[in-house]
C-alpha cells in the first residue's frame, strides 16, 4: 500500500500534534491548547458554532493568528514569526462538498492531487500509487467518469482519494458527510473505517454526529462555545459524568471487542472484551476480528443479583465508580458510572432505583444490557 504512512516506529517515538490557538472575532472567541495523538482519528466534536471549523482552518494555515503554536509529529508549522502558509503545509483537506474539477475525469482529478507530492517520480510509480488509493476507496471503476456522473458519496470518496494522493502528513476532514443523505452516508462510512484501519497518519475529523464519532474516532475533543470542554481517548471521555454530552439522551460508551464465536442457530455473535462478553445479532465473522460496539446508558439496568429468568442475554459483574444527576431540568434520573474489569460503562436509572439499590462508589452490581449497537 502506497497511501501515506508515517514511520513504522512513530508510536514508539510518542509523536503528537501540539496545537495552541487564541482566536478572537467579533462576537466569538476560540481558545484551544491541545496535545493530540500523532496517528489515528481525532474527532473535533460539538454543536454548530462551537469552533470546530475555526480550529481546523487555523491548523490548516488558512488563517494566521498571532501567538499560535502548531507542531505535527515533531515538525513545527507555526511558532512566533515562523508560519508555514497552507500551500506549504504537507496536509490534505476534505471539505463538506467534494469540489472536484467538473471538466476533469476522476482520474485527472486524482492526478492533479499527485503533481506536487510525486514530482520527479516515474509515471509507473505514480500510476500504481493512484490505482492503489482508488482501490482503497472503492472508486477504481469510476476513474474515467466525470464528476457529474457520480453520486454524492462517490464524489466525496474521490475527493478523499485526491487528498491522500498529496502524500499528507496530516489529513483534515471538515464534516465530510454533512452534505450526504442517510443512504450515501451509509455507503461511505465503511470506506472511512478502512482509512481508520489502513492509514498511519493522523486524521482530524470535524463532526457534530455522535454516530460518526462513535464509529471512527480514537480520540475525542469536545468543543463548547469556543472552549475545549474535554480532550482524551474516546472510550474514557464518553464515560465521563462531568461533560455536557453525558447528559444527553444518547449518552453511552464505545467498546472494542473481539469476535469469539458465532451461534448459527440464533444468528448471534459473541464479542469478548476486558470485563466480559456480549451477544449481538450479526452475521458470522472470522474469530479474532476486532469490532466496535456501543452501549447506551438508557439500555443498561442494574441489579444486586444475577437474574437468570430474564430475556436479557448480556449480563456483566461491575463496580459502581461514580453517580451524578442525569438531567438539567429535573432530578428524576441519575447516571451511574461503572467499571467492568477495566471497561467503563454508563447506566441511566431513576433516583428511586439508586436509593432502593443503595448505589454508591465501590458497590458491586450486575449490569444488564438490553441492547448492543454494533458500529460496523
Amino acid at each position: 500500500m502506497t497511501v501515506p504512512f508515517a514511520p513504522a516506529d512513530s508510536r514508539l517515538l510518542g509523536e503528537v500534534i501540539r496545537a495552541r490557538f487564541a482566536i478572537a472575532y467579533p462576537g466569538f472567541a476560540l481558545a484551544a491548547d491541545l496535545t493530540l495523538p500523532g496517528r489515528g482519528v481525532t474527532a473535533l466534536f460539538g454543536r454548530s458554532g462551537s469552533g470546530k471549523t475555526t480550529l481546523l482552518r487555523a491548523i490548516a494555515g488558512l488563517e494566521r493568528h498571532p501567538g499560535a503554536y502548531l507542531a505535527v509529529n515533531g515538525e513545527v508549522w507555526q511558532d512566533g514569526d515562523r508560519f508555514l502558509p497552507a500551500h506549504r503545509r504537507p496536509l490534505g483537506y476534505v471539505f463538506q462538498e467534494a469540489s472536484l474539477f467538473p471538466h476533469l475525469t476522476v482520474r485527472r482529478n486524482l492526478e492533479f492531487g499527485q503533481k506536487r507530492a510525486l514530482a520527479g517520480v516515474g509515471a509507473a510509480a505514480r500510476r500504481a500509487d493512484l490505482e492503489q488509493t482508488a482501490d482503497l476507496l472503492g472508486i477504481a471503476p469510476l476513474l474515467d467518469r466525470l464528476p457529474d456522473r457520480l453520486s454524492g458519496g462517490e464524489r466525496q470518496r474521490a475527493a478523499i482519494a485526491r487528498a491522500l494522493l498529496t502524500r499528507p502528513r496530516l489529513l483534515l476532514m471538515d464534516e465530510p458527510l454533512a452534505a450526504l443523505d442517510f443512504q450515501r452516508k451509509a455507503e461511505i462510512l465503511p470506506y472511512l473505517e478502512r482509512l481508520h484501519d489502513e492509514l498511519e497518519i493522523p486524521v482530524l475529523y470535524v463532526s457534530h454526529s455522535p454516530d460518526e464519532v462513535a464509529r471512527l474516532a480514537d480520540h475525542l475533543v469536545l468543543l463548547q462555545d469556543g472552549q475545549v470542554a474535554a480532550s482524551g481517548p474516546l472510550r474514557d471521555t464518553l464515560a465521563r459524568l462531568d461533560l455536557p454530552t453525558a447528559f444527553a439522551d444518547d449518552a453511552g460508551v464505545v467498546i472494542e471487542g473481539t469476535a469469539a464465536e458465532f451461534d448459527a442457530a440464533y444468528h448471534l455473535l459473541r464479542l469478548t472484551f476486558p470485563g466480559g462478553s456480549v451477544h449481538v445479532a450479526h452475521r458470522e465473522v472470522p474469530v479474532g476480528r476486532r469490532l466496535r460496539f456501543q452501549v447506551r446508558a438508557r439500555d443498561v439496568s442494574l441489579s444486586l443479583s444475577a437474574e437468570r429468568d430474564s430475556s436479557i442475554l448480556n449480563r456483566l459483574l461491575a463496580t459502581v465508580t461514580a453517580v451524578a444527576d442525569a438531567d438539567t431540568d429535573t432530578s428524576a434520573h441519575v447516571l451511574v458510572r461503572l467499571d467492568a474489569g477495566g471497561t467503563p460503562l454508563l447506566a441511566r436509572i431513576t433516583r428511586r432505583s439508586r436509593d432502593q439499590l443503595g448505589l454508591a462508589p465501590g458497590k458491586p452490581v450486575w449490569v444488564q444490557i438490553k441492547a448492543v449497537a454494533l458500529l460496523a
